[in-house]
């Protein structure tokens, strides 16, 4: 069955275009959706779907009712990355800020001010044994320095990553061009852990905070009483628990800014309260100062911080580099598959790198539906186009961007694909080409 949301956006799709692991197939469930982020299903089977407002700037969500998607709130801030249910409320996790909606529509910020005005945004919520309410917040910058790539500095010029533990900085800072006065022939100094413009000190000391950047925090589900969890997470994308423990799909660094840092890889982090995990000196629990993190052509990144709060564990599975593994789910029906298997989107590149002075898209890794094995951390593909490559790339009928995983109550796996990219800025999302993808088990 299919349904639709009118919109005038194009896409071809074809699910011919999609290999699936076999014994499964897959279909179009909805289509000509504008820049969906997360969804998930209530305890009545209801689907609830989250509009990030990527394209549009008018986040929303909507609830499936009579073949169509039904708005139940709007005008949250942009980005809407996440959504989750309790007791009646959806819990909606939009910049800076967590909100309660009622099905009817009534709402509430539960929590404000957030620090969630650089590069990534605050993820969605879930709900831990203990009952509070956990939720990541992402870092402000690529790898610690605020620079040229920060497009928010103009803005939000006072802004900066927060450690969330006293940290001793080394003193490095980096020069660039000032994009704080029209005149660009200006440079200007910036260190780690600093707003743009401003210098470090040799072991000159920052104070943690518990609205940290880069962080795990929790809190009462009212939003008060807010907690530091843990530290060092670049850009937690989506947290979910799953039989007591914490999962995160977390994001690494880039080549680009003041601090490129090449190869990186991209992280599925289970988290243990009080743990750093490596921002801004540490990937895949291996230190940036070793080689093969310099940019081709590049200089070798050192330590920001004079030491470190602890060593970081490597995670329990890694992605290559701009896989960018965003939405997961669990597999609790043995009819579908192995119990307990993490089921992954992996989004892609989300922006163009620079090597070797060009700037470059990563077509290679990313844009497929993943499987984690819950016991190895071996990750295998699950589904894939035909081609390897993103539709938005070749063109074909199937994946461009997919972003969230989540079981149904019907035993079926749906896939929510934002939509198509432009392919020279892979940052821009087409309106109305998002998807939703369903896949069965043949003999179900």
């Amino acid at each position: 069955m299919r349904y639709y949301e009118t919109g005038n956006g194009s896409r071809y799709l074809n699910p011919a275009d999609i290999t699936v692991e076999r014994g499964y197939s897959i279909e179009v469930f909805a289509e000509g959706l504008n820049a969906p982020a997360s969804i998930l299903f209530t305890e009545d089977g209801d689907m609830l779907i989250a509009n990030s407002g990527l394209t549009a700037g008018v986040p929303s969500v909507s609830i499936l009712r009579n073949g169509g998607f039904e708005v139940i709130a709007e005008h949250f801030n942009v980005p809407l990355l996440g959504i989750n249910y309790r007791d009646k409320k959806i819990y909606v996790s939009h910049k800076a800020t967590i909100t309660t909606v009622s099905l009817d529509g009534e709402r509430m910020n539960i929590i404000t001010g957030l620090p969630s005005y650089g590069d990534y945004s605050n993820c969605r919520v879930d709900f831990g044994p203990d009952g509070k309410m956990y939720f990541g917040v992402g870092s402000a910058t690529n790898s610690g320095v605020v620079g040229t790539d920060n497009l928010w500095v103009p803005d939000y010029s006072f802004f900066c990553d927060r450690p969330g533990v006293p940290i001793l900085l080394r003193g490095q800072n980096f020069t660039t061009e000032n994009i704080l006065i029209s005149n660009h022939n200006e440079s200007s100094s910036t260190g780690a852990f600093s707003p743009f413009g401003e210098v470090n000190e040799r072991n000159e000391m920052r104070k943690g905070v518990v609205k940290a950047t880069g962080s795990i925090l929790r809190a009462n589900t009212d939003g008060s009483n807010i907690e530091l969890v843990a530290w060092g997470v670049r850009c937690a994308n989506f947290l979910k628990f799953f039989e007591g423990r914490l999962y995160v799909s977390n994001s690494s660094y880039d080549v680009r800014g003041s601090r490129p840092i090449a190869n990186a890889p991209d992280e599925f982090l289970i988290i243990n309260e009080g743990e750093w995990y490596g921002f801004p000196d540490y990937a895949g629990g291996d230190p940036i100062t070793l080689p093969r993190y310099a940019p081709v052509g590049g200089l070798q990144p050192e330590f920001l911080l004079s030491c470190h709060p602890g060593r970081p564990g490597k995670p329990f599975a890694m992605f290559p580099p701009d896989s960018s593994p965003v939405g997961f789910d669990f597999n609790t029906n043995p009819s579908f598959g192995a119990l307990g298997s993490i089921y992954i989107a992996e989004f892609g590149s989300i922006q163009l790198s620079t090597i070797g002075g060009e700037q470059v898209l990563f077509p290679f890794s990313g844009y497929k539906i993943s499987q984690i094995n819950p016991f190895t951390g071996t990750i295998s593909t699950f589904a894939i186009n035909r081609s390897g490559f993103p539709s938005f790339v070749t063109r074909e009928g199937g994946l461009c961007r997919p972003i969230d995983v989540a079981f149904g109550p019907d035993g079926a796996m749906y896939v929510v694909d934002m939509g198509s990219s432009l392919p020279e800025n892979p940052s821009i999302i087409i309106p109305h080409t998002g998807v939703i993808w369903r896949i069965t088990r043949d003999d179900v």
